[in-house]
């Protein structure tokens, strides 16, 4: 004889229409979320809650030496972020824009380490451009395999990052290693040519951030306002729809991809004709990824990707203070980031689906 059993069981049902209250909460609700859960962790390492909290989240914003370098560090995550979450709502998974990063860099570094005496004001224009073309080339190779070979996106451009950080540590242990650098892996300083202007004096905000507002612009108007983005967001909410209207999909991982690999190779060119001078290994800071949590935590719209970028360079800073003033490791940092992740997808999940309990019946084999 076979048994019944009844159960009662959790089921996720899609709504309707979801609220656009809720939809505008999500983010901060992951973030309250985040914060409570990362305090409690914090008191069982023996750290003070409050100071972390302080240091953190508080401390970035309340001098204008920390926030002009929240300030400088919102450009890369911002510019990433924007390429990145093209392709996201095309469904189209770029998760190797650290690798894309590295390359952007590396085809920046090109002239000032082949020309190091070169002069005038082309070399640093030149440089932004060799670096979304060398971020658009590496995410190119995830393209060409996706298209041709259907080999998953997410793998292929994940495994190519760590290839792209083995042909970095090579170039600088190798032929672009600086011979008077004490044996550091690191290039040549850069000329006064290849930086890319100061924006505001007296910080080390330059050029970049400008245009990666203006370049974020640019992004809503193509999403919310061009044919273009509207056949990529087709493509990702209605692919069989899609393909009915005569929208290519190989056409749009293509334009997906590239437009992410050349956003990250930008920041990388910005980088090292920025901040850093010159190409170094600690370029890799995992820009890339935390990129990722910008994007979803913006909503993947070009607005919100704009306070959320904010948000994420305030927490490198304030991780930074952190470390110093809390005795936190830098692990715990990046716990914080990925749990307000985690946060934000569990908080959207409930704002597209509501839990309903439901009475499930099976029968037991005989």
């Amino acid at each position: 004889m076979r048994a019944l059993f009844a159960a009662i069981l959790p089921t996720l049902v899609r709504r309707e229409r979801a609220s656009l209250t809720a939809t505008l909460l999500a983010p901060a609700v992951a973030l309250g979320v985040a914060t409570i859960f990362n305090l409690g962790l914090y008191v069982l390492m023996g750290r003070d809650p409050i100071a972390v909290f302080y240091a953190m989240l508080l401390e970035p914003f309340l001098s204008w030496a920390s926030l002009s370098e929240v300030m400088l560090k919102t450009g890369p995550l911002l510019l990433i972020a924007q390429g990145l979450a093209i392709g996201f709502r095309a469904k189209v998974f770029n998760i190797g824009a650290e690798g894309q990063f590295i390359l952007g860099a590396i085809f920046a570094s090109a002239i000032p380490v082949w020309l190091p005496q070169a002069t005038g004001q082309w070399i640093w224009p030149l440089m932004l451009v060799l670096g979304a073309l060398g971020g658009a080339s590496w995410a190119s190779l995830t393209a060409l395999w996706r298209v041709r070979l259907n080999a998953n996106e997410i793998l292929v451009s994940l495994m190519l990052s760590l290839v792209a950080a083995q042909l970095l540590n090579y170039l600088l242990l190798g032929p672009w290693k600086d011979p008077n650098g004490f044996n550091f892996p690191q290039s040549v300083m850069f000329q006064y040519d290849a930086m890319v202007p100061i924006l505001i004096s007296g910080t080390r905000i330059n050029v970049s951030l400008l245009l990666t507002i203006v370049l974020s612009m640019a992004a809503w108007i193509f999403m919310q306002k061009s044919f273009a983005g509207y056949r990529l967001q087709v493509v990702g909410l209605a692919p069989r729809a899609a393909g009915y209207a005569g929208f290519n999909e190989g056409r749009a991982i293509w334009l997906s991809l590239l437009i992410g690999g050349c956003a990250a190779g930008l920041a990388g060119a910005a980088e090292v004709a920025g901040p850093l001078g010159q190409l170094q290994r600690s370029i890799s800071t995992g820009y890339g990824y935390a990129a990722i949590i910008v994007a979803y935590l913006g909503g993947l719209h070009p607005i919100g990707i704009m306070g959320s970028a904010l948000f994420m360079a305030a927490l490198y800073i304030g991780g930074d203070n952190a470390m110093v003033s809390a005795n936190l490791p830098i692990a715990a940092v990046r716990v914080f980031q990925g749990s307000l992740l985690v946060a934000y997808l569990i908080a959207v999940a409930f704002v597209r689906y509501r839990l309903e309990w439901r009475l499930s019946v099976y029968r037991s084999q005989p």
